[in-house]
């Protein structure tokens, strides 16, 4: 798998505002909410997306269901790696399940334009295998 770069990273977020108060309040980070209760900046030195990911809506994009499945760990954050292509994402998968690793969703197109796959991390951390075209266009 050939990394072309960290294309987000943030929080996963609960219902309430705690999340939103804590990265807006205390570091003053200025987000648009691009969906309900989904916070987002490309303005953000050093990254090119940081977001607030409630919990239901990384459900929802994973398995198709606002509920997080009570057999795995509850993220507490969210990282996204790109590749240089749709291809790539899907070769990536098949690269991870080959040693071992659990996907939890395959690579597919999401209705933004975004190829993606996902799987978590031993830390517990949601990971993103994307190509996400428009950061490829600044890159």
């Amino acid at each position: 798998m050939d990394i072309s770069f960290v294309a987000g990273f943030g929080p996963i977020g609960t219902a309430d505002s705690a999340s939103l108060d804590f990265w807006r309040g205390a570091l003053g980070i200025g987000f648009h909410e691009n969906a309900p209760g989904y916070f987002h900046t490309e303005d953000l030195p050093g990254v090119k997306a940081f977001a607030i990911w409630p919990l239901s809506q990384a459900a929802e994009a994973t398995f198709g269901t606002t509920e997080w499945p009570a057999s795995l760990p509850t993220p507490q954050a969210w990282v996204e790696f790109d590749v240089a292509s749709p291809a790539a994402v899907a070769e990536a998968v098949d690269e991870l399940r080959a040693a071992g690793h659990e996907i939890l969703v395959g690579a597919h197109d999401e209705p933004w334009g975004q190829t993606t796959s996902r799987l978590m991390s031993p830390e517990g951390l949601l990971v993103g295998v994307s190509y996400t075209p428009w950061m490829h266009e600044q890159a």
